[in-house]
């Protein structure tokens, strides 16, 4: 099953502290549903609302039918047959095994819809599996923070009409922002004004579900919640990298970080229990940039899924004096 070639983009500038801090999304593969260069769904959803009842008022923008359908083929076309196996008989218990506010978003969900309690986490886990993605952070002369990504996905038909940005309001005022997929509690990327830029990327570390299965009956987050969490808690940069490379997590993964003043960027190498890797922004040296695919940067990716050195080489044709929201968008 190949990826589709179609792009739509969500583009978004902030100005936060007196830096600009510029967070650009590329969606390859799952443009929104008006086409290509369309935006997403706008939704707000409250954090004021009791968990399971928070997601209901984006819902009713979608029919029950085709997101039962889609949850059904993502499973089946993802999901290992032992997965179900093993998921599905505790079920009820799962929510001893998730944090707030996520087992309560997934059982609200999943009451909404009318599936299963294991399909609403079997389908968080299909999106947590298949992230293929390039992120780049980068400075520009002036000291402005850069944070580019893309999200790579298989599912295209499905995905382009489940695509929605996300705005988490707390007490009237907006808390944070990600983009996402109905049905997907987490966020892959995210923003929390004033503060700091996520993105996230897969890496591979064998035994995917054996491995994260395991991890999440340990109470390991999944890689994405923990993201959502971070933008939640976290003051600014530097305890939302503290977070994100310290809390156990259910698979390995690339966090890339922004913050809102220079040398604020960080690619973080995660393993499950902690760092493997931090690597900064270090424009004094001359790293004004970093780009991260779905492979460790001290290694060489393969050549049939070489999108490191293309980025690379756009990024150093563009110049740091070049470098702004037009030209990191292109």
């Amino acid at each position: 099953m190949g990826r589709a070639a179609a792009r739509g983009s969500r583009l978004r500038g902030l100005l936060l502290g007196g830096v600009v801090v510029v967070v650009v999304v590329v969606l390859c593969g799952t443009a929104a549903a008006g086409g290509p260069g369309t935006a997403p769904l706008l939704c707000n959803v409250s954090l004021d609302s009791p968990a399971e009842e928070r997601w209901l008022p984006v819902l009713r923008h979608f029919e029950p039918a085709f997101l039962r359908a889609a949850v059904a083929r993502v499973i089946d076309e993802t999901v290992p047959k032992w997965v179900h196996e093993v998921i599905q008989p505790i079920a009820a218990e799962l929510e001893s095994f998730m944090p707030q506010p996520f087992a309560g978003e997934i059982m609200g969900l999943c009451k909404a819809l009318g599936i299963s309690l294991g399909d609403g986490v079997l389908l968080n886990f299909a999106y947590e599996s298949t992230a293929f993605c390039t992120s780049i952070v980068a400075q520009d002369e002036k000291g402005n923070i850069y944070h580019g990504r893309n999200l790579d996905y298989d599912f295209v038909d499905i995905l382009s009409k489940i695509t929605i940005d996300v705005q988490f309001i707390k007490s009237g005022q907006i808390a944070y922002q990600g983009t996402t997929f109905l049905g997907y509690v987490g966020l892959w990327t995210g923003q929390s004004p004033h503060k700091f830029t996520v993105s996230g990327d897969e890496r591979a570390g064998g035994s995917w579900w054996e491995n994260a299965i395991a991890a999440f009956l340990n109470r390991n987050y999944p890689v994405s919640w923990l993201v959502r969490d971070t933008l939640s808690r976290a003051e600014d940069f530097q305890s939302a990298v503290l977070r994100l490379a310290g809390i156990p997590i259910i698979a390995e993964v690339y966090y890339i970080v922004g913050g809102v003043s220079p040398k604020e960027g960080m690619v973080i190498t995660r393993n499950r229990r902690g760092p493997a890797d931090l690597w900064p922004l270090d424009p004094l040296s001359g790293a004004w940039f970093r780009v991260e695919t779905n492979y460790d940067h001290w290694t060489t990716p393969p050549p049939f899924d070489d999108r490191r050195t293309p980025a690379m080489k756009a990024l150093n044709a563009t110049g740091q004096q070049n470098i702004n929201f037009d030209t990191l968008f292109q």
